[in-house]
C-alpha cells in the first residue's frame, strides 16, 4: 500500500493534468470570457494553422479537432482514474506533440512560457507509477 503522501501527490498529478487540459479546451469554446486567449473556435483554427502550417489546411483543421477531442478525453480519464496509464501517455505524448510544434512554429520561448513541456513531464512521470489510488484502475483489480 503506498503511503497517504504519495496517494494525494499522484491524486494531485492527476487532477493538475486534468484540469489543465480541459482549461485550454473551455477557451477555444470561449468559456474564459475576457481571460480568453482563442476565445472561440475559429481563432483556436487560426493558431492552429500557425502551428501546423508545414502541413496542407484541411489537415491543419483535422488537427485542431483531433487535438481537442484528445484533450478531453484523456483529463476525463486521469479525473476517473480509469486506464490511467494510457491517459498519461497519451496526454505526454500530446503535450510533447503541441511543444514540438510551438517550437518549430515559434521557437522556444513560447512552449517554456505556457509550461507545455513541465505537462509533457508531468504526464510521463504519472505515466510511470505502478498503481493509482483513488481511481477506478484501483477498483478494477
Amino acid at each position: 500500500m503506498k503511503s497517504q503522501k504519495v496517494q494525494f501527490a499522484q491524486l494531485f498529478l492527476r487532477i493538475a493534468i486534468a484540469v489543465t487540459m480541459l482549461s485550454a479546451v473551455a477557451d477555444r469554446f470561449g468559456f474564459w470570457g475576457e481571460n480568453s486567449v482563442w476565445g472561440n473556435w475559429n481563432n483556436f483554427e487560426k493558431y492552429t494553422r500557425l502551428l501546423t502550417f508545414f502541413l496542407p489546411e484541411f489537415l491543419s483543421k483535422v488537427g485542431a479537432y483531433t487535438a481537442t477531442s484528445l484533450e478531453i478525453i484523456f483529463p476525463l480519464m486521469l479525473l476517473l482514474g480509469y486506464k490511467t496509464k494510457i491517459a498519461a501517455y497519451g496526454s505526454g505524448f500530446l503535450l510533447m506533440t503541441f511543444a514540438l510544434s510551438m517550437m518549430i512554429a515559434f521557437g522556444m520561448k513560447v512552449p517554456l512560457d505556457y509550461s507545455v513541456w513541465i505537462g509533457c513531464a508531468a504526464s510521463f512521470l504519472l505515466a510511470n507509477q505502478n498503481e493509482y489510488s483513488l481511481s477506478l484502475d484501483e477498483l478494477n483489480k
